[in-house]
C-alpha cells in the first residue's frame, strides 16, 4: 500500500484510506491517519463507554481504541485477532479505530464526493460526511469527529469558553463561514453570535462560499459583503485549501482575512495553510480561540 502520496496544497484533492466493516466499505482522510497497525493487546478500562475497547501504548503514547463495529451498530465477530488498528490524530486527540480490513489509499477530488442527503443523514444525527461514487465500490467517508463526540461529548466545541466571555458589544461586520457539518454550522453560528458577531453568511462547502464571493465581487464589490472568511478544510465539492488558493489568487479578494477552523490542525496542515496564505489556523474544539482571532483581525481592519 502506497502511503507516500504527496498532495500539492489547494488542488482540491485528498487521499482516502479505504477500510471495511462487516463487508461494507468506508473511508477516512489520510491527513487524519498517523499509522496502521495489526491488532495488539488492548487493556480494558473499567466503566468506560461500550464502544471503547481500552487503551494501548505504542512508543510511550497512550492511545484510546474505539471499536468501530459497535459504534456503527453492526453485529460483532467473535474473533477480532486479524483486525487492523487505524491510529489517528485530529482535534488534538490520538485515537485508534478497530476495523476489519484496510484495503488501500485512493486519490480523489472533492468534486467527486457527494454529500449525503437527508435520506442518509438525518439532521444533526448522521455520521457520513460524503460518498465516493466513482470507484469500484461505494465508499462512505465517516464523520470521525462526530463518532468520537457521541462517545466522549467533552471533545466537542468548548462552548464554555464563549460563556466566560460575558456580555460583549454587537458587531455587524459581515463574515462568511464555510462548514459542511450541519451540527457544527449551528454550534459555530451560535458561538459567534453569542460573542457578538451577528452578520454571518454560512455555506456548506468551499464552492458555495466561492460562488458567493464572486457574486459580491460582480455586484457591489466584495468589501460591502464580507470582511472575513472562516473555513473548514474537509468539505465536499471544494475543500478549504482550494478556497484559500482561489481567494489569494484573485486581485479583488486577496486582501480578505482568512481563518481555518478545522479538526485537521497538525504540523503538516499548518505548513500547507501558511503556504496558501491563511491568516490563522485554529483547531475545532477551541472556539474561544476562534473568537479571539476574529477580534484581533477586526481590530486590524479598523486601523
Amino acid at each position: 500500500m502506497d502511503t507516500n502520496i504527496l498532495l500539492e496544497s489547494g488542488t482540491n484533492e485528498l487521499e482516502v484510506l479505504e477500510f471495511t466493516i462487516s463487508g461494507n466499505h468506508y473511508g477516512i482522510n489520510v491527513a487524519k491517519v498517523r499509522e496502521i497497525l495489526t491488532m495488539t493487546d488492548i487493556t480494558p478500562i473499567p466503566n468506560s463507554h461500550p464502544c471503547i475497547e481500552g487503551i494501548f501504548m505504542p512508543r510511550d503514547t497512550i492511545i484510546t481504541v474505539i471499536n468501530l463495529v459497535r459504534a456503527l451498530g453492526f453485529p460483532e465477530k467473535t474473533d477480532r485477532r486479524n483486525d487492523m488498528l487505524i491510529v489517528t490524530n485530529f482535534n488534538n486527540l490520538n485515537i485508534a479505530f478497530d476495523v476489519d480490513q484496510v484495503l488501500g489509499i485512493h486519490r480523489v477530488s472533492w468534486q467527486d464526493i457527494v454529500k449525503p442527503d437527508s435520506t442518509v443523514n438525518a439532521p444533526g444525527a448522521g455520521i457520513a460526511t460524503g460518498i465516493i461514487k466513482k470507484l469500484k465500490d461505494l465508499i462512505i467517508i465517516l464523520d470521525f469527529e462526530r463518532i468520537v463526540e457521541e462517545i466522549c461529548p467533552e471533545t466537542s466545541l468548548k462552548m464554555s469558553q464563549i460563556e466566560k466571555l460575558g456580555e460583549r458589544e454587537r458587531n455587524n461586520i459581515p463574515i462568511i463561514v464555510a462548514e459542511d457539518s450541519p451540527m457544527l454550522q449551528k454550534l459555530v453560528t451560535d458561538a459567534l453570535k453569542t460573542a457578538g458577531y451577528t452578520n454571518l453568511d454560512v455555506y456548506s462547502n468551499g464552492q458555495e462560499a466561492w460562488d458567493k464571493l464572486l457574486q459580491l465581487k460582480k455586484n457591489n464589490g466584495v468589501d460591502y459583503g464580507v470582511k472575513c472568511v472562516i473555513t473548514d478544510i474537509e468539505m465536499p465539492q471544494m475543500d478549504g485549501h482550494r478556497l484559500i488558493r482561489l481567494i489569494r489568487s484573485d486581485e479583488a479578494l486577496s486582501h480578505l482575512p482568512i481563518v481555518i477552523f478545522s479538526s485537521l490542525i497538525n504540523d503538516d496542515m499548518k505548513r500547507k495553510g501558511e503556504r496558501l496564505g491563511a491568516d490563522a489556523q485554529i483547531s475545532k474544539p477551541e472556539i474561544g480561540q476562534l473568537v479571539s482571532c476574529i477580534d484581533n483581525l477586526i481590530v486590524n481592519l479598523s486601523k
